[in-house]
Formats: C-alpha cells, sequence, structure tokens
C-alpha cells in the first residue's frame, strides 16, 4: 500500500488532490491556489472560521439564515463559545417574512447595513438546504465588505448545481461536501474556497503536515516547515484514497461537460418539473416553496402538502424514485442534470400522483 503514494500507476496517490485543483476551480469560478479538496464540511468550516471569525469587544456577530443547516448552525454557535462569548447575543439570524418561506435579497441587504458594524462574520449558504433558495451571493459579499465584514459560504447544496463566481464576487472562503451535485459518492472528501487576496495575510489557523509543500512534506525536519501558500496550506491530515477518487473522476466527469451545460440543462429540467407538479396538483393541496424564478434556484424543488406524506416516501420508492420527505410533509426533488432526463422527470410526477391518489383513496 504504501507504494502507491510515489509509484502508483497511472496515478500517484501523494498528487492525487492536486492534480484535479484545475478543473475544480473551474466549477466554482476560482483560481487553482484557491480552491483545495480535504477533510469534510463540517471540519472544514470549523477550519475556515478559525481565521475568519475572530471577534473584537465591539465586532463579535456571526450572520445567518434562519433555518440553516443543523451542523453549521453546532459548528457556528460553537465557534462563539470557544471565544468566551453567548450564542445568544452574537448569533443573528435572518428570518423570511410572515407568510413567506423565502429570504428577500433587501431584507438581508438591511439588516447587514443596519447591524454590519457589529458583524464579524457572516455565513450563509449558497443554496438553502431546505426551500432550495439560491441566495444572491455577490450582492450579499458586496454589502458584508462594505461594512468590513468577513463572508463565507456553506455550498453543499450549490457547488456542481449553479454557476459560482467565487474569485470575481469576492468571496473571502467557502466549503462544500461533494456527495450531492458533485456526485462523489458518500463520505467523498469536501473542499475549501480561500480568496486569492489572503495570501499573504497573517491569519490565526490550524495546520498540518498536509499543508506542507509535497516538495517538503516527507522531509520530516522540524526546524523547517513551510505551509504552502493559498488554500492548500490549509489541508491538515492526508487525504483518503479511497474516497478521493470517486471525487477526482466526478470532478473530470462535469468539468468535461462544463458548468454552463449543465445549469442551462439544470433550469430546463426544473421549470419542466415545475410545469408538471402546477398541472397535475390543485394549489390547495401542494405550495412549492422554493422560488419560481430559475435565477433564484438550482435543481432543487421543495414541494410541500397538506397532508403527511411518511407513507407516501415509502411508496414512491418502491417505484425506484429516489428524494427525500422533510418535516413529515415537504418533499425535496432535485432532477441532476448530469444524468437525470425528461422523461425521469415526468415519471417521477406520473408516480408521486398514483400513489397520492391511493393514500387519499385510503384515508377513507
Amino acid at each position: 500500500g504504501v507504494v502507491g503514494w510515489f509509484e502508483g500507476q497511472p496515478r500517484q496517490w501523494a498528487s492525487l488532490v492536486e492534480d484535479a485543483l484545475g478543473q475544480l476551480a473551474d466549477l466554482v469560478g476560482a483560481e487553482e491556489s484557491e480552491v483545495m479538496i480535504m477533510s469534510s464540511l463540517t471540519i472544514n468550516l470549523h477550519l475556515m472560521m478559525i481565521p475568519f471569525y475572530q471577534p473584537t469587544a465591539q465586532r463579535n456577530k456571526i450572520l445567518v439564515e434562519a433555518g440553516m443547516f443543523p451542523s453549521d448552525l453546532l459548528a457556528v454557535e460553537s465557534q462563539i463559545t470557544l471565544h468566551g462569548l453567548n450564542p445568544a447575543e452574537c448569533l443573528v439570524r435572518v428570518e423570511p417574512r410572515s407568510g413567506e418561506s423565502n429570504l428577500r435579497t433587501e431584507d438581508i441587504l438591511q439588516v447587514i447595513e443596519e447591524q454590519g458594524e457589529e458583524i464579524a462574520l457572516i455565513m450563509f449558504s449558497g443554496v438553502q438546504f431546505y426551500t432550495g433558495q439560491l441566495f444572491d451571493m455577490a450582492a450579499i459579499t458586496a454589502a458584508g465588505h462594505a461594512k468590513g465584514c468577513m463572508v463565507g459560504f456553506d455550498l453543499a447544496h450549490a457547488i456542481g448545481n449553479v454557476e459560482l463566481q467565487l474569485h470575481e464576487w469576492g468571496v473571502d472562503w467557502a466549503a462544500w461536501c461533494s456527495y450531492k451535485y458533485l456526485n462523489a459518492g458518500p463520505g467523498a472528501v469536501a473542499g475549501v474556497f480561500v480568496h486569492k487576496k489572503h495570501e499573504e495575510r497573517k491569519l490565526r489557523r490550524l495546520a498540518g503536515w498536509w499543508g506542507v509543500d509535497l516538495r517538503r512534506r516527507m522531509e520530516m525536519n522540524n526546524e523547517d516547515i513551510p505551509l504552502m501558500s493559498g488554500a492548500k496550506g490549509y489541508a491538515v491530515s492526508c487525504s483518503p484514497i479511497l474516497s478521493t477518487m470517486p471525487l477526482v473522476a466526478a470532478i473530470e466527469m462535469m468539468h468535461s461537460v462544463g458548468m454552463p451545460a449543465l445549469v442551462e440543462k439544470q433550469r430546463l429540467l426544473t421549470g419542466y418539473l415545475e410545469q408538471l407538479i402546477l398541472e397535475t396538483f390543485d394549489s390547495t393541496e401542494v405550495q412549492i416553496l422554493t422560488p419560481s424564478s430559475p435565477k433564484e434556484r438550482g435543481c432543487q424543488l421543495s414541494i410541500s402538502f397538506t397532508m403527511d406524506l411518511s407513507g407516501v416516501f415509502g411508496e414512491i420508492s418502491r417505484h425506484g424514485v429516489v428524494c427525500d420527505v422533510r418535516r413529515s410533509h415537504v418533499i425535496r426533488v432535485a432532477p441532476a442534470p448530469i444524468y437525470n432526463s425528461y422523461r425521469d422527470v415526468l415519471k417521477f410526477v406520473r408516480v408521486l400522483r398514483k400513489v397520492i391518489k391511493a393514500e387519499n383513496c385510503n384515508s377513507y
């Protein structure tokens, strides 16, 4: 096994990650030096918040979206606590307006304008995991920087799903997992983005030997252990090869197609799904929580029903449909353009209609 690190064919394990960074950078709109494949999502959130959340007496708040993913919330709260602060006082959550499911960009920007001088870090999702809303990352970043805030994003539901231009937008940092739209499989290695503008800053951060230049890594010289510049220097431990290989293959596949083509098909597939849902189900029993504008969503539609879907989910699964149910009445459906077809979308809606009709009949 050890031979594979430097003598493996066709790829050496030691350079496996670095060889894929150029293509990964294209998927997120970054320079190659700004991205790294490493660790898992929540670990990477911590690794990013250590340098980019440095609270002071005057600026100690973190701004997030209400209803953020629970693991993200735990990470944020624990970072606040590590600094001896109280999450109840330092965590600011932007709520949707009464009767609405999604956040309005103007409301997010208003909170930044009003409280920005007290906010140390803005940490939002790129795409909200529950509603599927795509946030205006460029506008949020610009507003945050105008107030002196650091801005980072959890791109778990955005990478491989929507167009990203992290470098151009000036995003300070981002983190993501790879087992959703990157299709790299369960437990696949995650990734980070750190903007090039931070390369020369001496930020407080955690370090490990996988952040050392590959040419120097095996010298075992404790007198001189130079970390690499850019995002690669944030890596701590070696990548698990068995869960890195599927990610490298997935990145190559998606890069060969290109994000513009994937986004174009994504919008057509999701638009077709939306049309079928609205034509098939009565508005009194179904509500689509996800924004209707293609510019404010990716693949995902979150569909809320007035009935409990616990039994429905199991039945549609038996028909070969893969989706999930949240809070017992919301189905999240995401036709992924890399492998789903219009026929798949049509089959899903037909199966869903058939199962719900049977469920309604059985309830009487």
